[in-house]
């Protein structure tokens, strides 16, 4: 745990030396548990959220996609519950006068028995957190707390306040003039702007059901405990997608989104044995079965994406507060036999952090390599083996001198292949200090300009995973590069 630890401290300053992650504000000193993404970050990023999109709206026949506005009226947060009971359970240490969330103190002592080799006490105390969480029995969640003797890691004592709710949305004003404002509020969750244009979508799309609605976009939370890194933010950006079914069908499309998931986090490169289901201990109010996939992060495991079966909730919630009618017209029931009529689509709701997703893929990616070279002498680079399809920076074309006709090579090169995807050009310092460059970076293929290329018009081509090179045609530069982003 100690190595996974200054890996994980490795990686984030790789984070920030290498143009992937930034401290929001840095000049300023920061603002806590926010952050921004430099050039390769935002580029990462736009590229999982694409692979995402592409996999859900144009790989399926019956997913449309759209985006809502973060600003939305606030009888929404009514219905949707959020305004009285979105919060988490909070207690202070009247020492320090510093807020935990009750659930991250106590699995921060079960880590630190774990450290100790107290697996079993670390067990019971997890598992019967879990059950005092599901019961929401704060009085015994504060007597786990006590009885364990967990500590306030600022003043190192045990002089707790109660258990209470802290609600973890942001709110602001809207309008002109101060005091005519109305208190709006910055979205928690995207999901509630595709049930709100249910009834747009449906019928402008003319969807049947079973159909899906995706949205990526940011959210708000303000979360007190906002800790390792990118996992837990104030600002973050979700992809989800809400597929509406018939009632009595969503185990069925349970089902079959909890396998689904599971195959498109595989088939982007995270091994299987780095994720796993883990099925709520409690359900929320609406929903009739929920999971998390899970994913080994260097800290542990945590949820990597839900999967809720969420009822007819939340369209009956917005129909009874806006009074507009919120069902599906359902014709196809007639042809199987049964009663047509409307009825309120039931929905199953998938879930995944882009910023988690972001971080599980940079933490797996992340390695530092040391090997013995065939002269006996030690060699080794740092170097983040990112899938080559959604890697920042597809090609690094890479002269080998800044003279001798070779620049205007490569920039016909560079030219030919920056419409179909990312390229680099430089023609800086030794190769070799080059290929580090591009390795730390991510860059998945580097391609030399040399005198040759000029007698025979081919080139050399490095495979950063594993440092072979080889010798191609100039010609088939571009098309090997699609090829091997799959």
């Amino acid at each position: 745990m100690a190595n996974e630890s200054n890996n994980f401290a490795e990686l984030i300053s790789h984070c920030k030396e290498y143009g992937y992650i930034f401290q929001s504000s840095e000049i300023y000193d920061g603002l806590a548990a926010v952050y921004d993404y430099g050039q390769n970050g935002a580029q990462l990023k736009k590229n999982i959220r694409d692979h995402w999109w592409k996999s859900m709206t144009q790989l399926h026949d019956n997913i449309v996609g759209i985006d809502a506005a973060i600003f939305m009226h606030p009888t929404t947060w009514k219905a949707s519950g959020h305004i009285d009971n979105f919060s988490d359970p909070m207690i202070d240490n009247k020492d320090s006068n510093k807020r935990y969330r009750v659930d991250h103190l106590i699995e921060a002592h079960a880590e630190a028995l774990a450290l100790e080799g107290k697996k079993e006490e670390e067990f019971t105390l997890l598992k019967t957190m879990d059950e005092l969480l599901a019961a929401t029995d704060y009085a015994g969640i504060k007597k786990l707390i006590e009885d364990n003797r967990i500590k306030c890691a600022i003043s190192k004592t045990c002089n707790w306040t109660e258990v209470r709710e802290f609600n973890l949305m942001f709110s602001t004003q809207i309008g002109s003039v101060a005091e005519e404002s109305d208190t709006i509020y910055l979205r928690p969750e995207t999901a509630q702007g595709i049930f709100v244009n249910f009834l747009n979508v449906q019928k402008t799309g003319r969807m049947k059901i079973p159909f899906g609605i995706a949205q990526t976009g940011k959210a708000f939370r303000n979360e007190i405990v906002a800790r390792q890194f990118i996992f837990r933010m104030r600002e973050f950006e979700q992809m989800e997608m809400q597929f509406f079914v018939r009632p009595g069908t969503q185990m069925e499309w349970y089902n079959f989104w909890k396998a689904e998931r599971k195959k498109w986090h595989e088939g982007l490169g995270i091994p299987a044995e780095k994720l796993r289901y883990h099925d709520h201990v409690k359900l929320a109010h609406y929903a009739d079965a929920a999971l998390d996939i899970e994913f080994e992060f260097p800290f542990g495991w945590k949820e990597l994406e839900g999967i809720h079966s969420r009822t007819d909730f939340d369209l009956k919630q917005h129909q009874e507060y806006s009074k507009k009618k919120i069902q599906y017209f359902d014709n196809d029931l007639n042809e199987a036999g049964k009663p047509f009529g409307n009825y309120t689509p039931f929905v199953v709701e998938t879930s995944v952090g882009l910023d988690r997703l972001f971080l599980t893929i940079i933490s797996l990616a992340y390695a530092n390599e040391t090997w013995t070279k065939e002269d006996g002498t030690e060699d080794s680079r740092v170097v983040l083996k990112i899938p080559a399809r959604i890697a920042p920076t597809k090609l690094a074309i890479l002269p080998l001198l800044k003279k001798d006709g070779l620049p205007e090579i490569a920039k016909e090169l560079m030219n030919d292949c920056k419409n179909s995807f990312m390229c680099f050009y430089e023609e800086k310092d030794a190769i070799g200090k080059r290929y580090r460059r591009m390795d730390a970076i991510g860059t998945p293929f580097c391609v030399t300009i040399d005198h040759q290329t000029k007698e025979d018009n081919t080139v050399t081509i490095r495979y950063r995973d594993t440092m072979v090179q080889e010798r191609i045609a100039l010609s088939e530069v571009k098309k090997l590069v699609l090829e091997k982003m799959g």
